[in-house]
């Protein structure tokens, strides 16, 4: 016989998460020639060249300064915004491969050497 304490063995767990106040990129991530359902189910431009076609996805905190990696992606290269929110801190770009590659590199030198922010390593798939 085991311990019980009067509590159902069914009972639900509580989980609280919170997101600790910094200044980091924790994701950059470049899919280089992503077959085109990617597009749709992101709802992103599905008129491309997927042959020479990338989607570069990067999270930030706090979550605003998304804003400024959006202005330094489409400044940097000829990337066009797939999606920004500086509510989540999340941005997703589209191009070729090397324009999405320049964009991005582009973001982690600026967040991390001018804002001080600590940055990952880029990953790509």
């Amino acid at each position: 016989m085991g311990y019980t304490d009067g509590f159902s063995a069914e009972m639900k767990q509580r989980i609280v998460q919170e997101l600790v106040p910094g200044k980091q990129i924790s994701l950059a991530h470049i899919i280089a020639n992503p077959d085109r359902v990617m597009y749709e189910k992101l709802g992103l431009n599905p008129t491309v060249d997927y042959a020479r076609s990338a989607i570069g996805i990067l999270t930030i905190s706090p979550a605003e300064t998304a804003i400024i990696m959006a202005d330094i992606a489409v400044k940097s290269a000829a990337v066009e915004l797939g999606f920004v929110d500086r509510f989540s801190g999340s941005l997703i770009i589209t191009g070729t491969v090397s324009e999405v590659e320049a964009s991005v590199h582009a973001i982690l030198e600026y967040i991390g050497n001018t804002l001080g922010f600590t940055v990952c390593p880029v990953t790509k798939t």
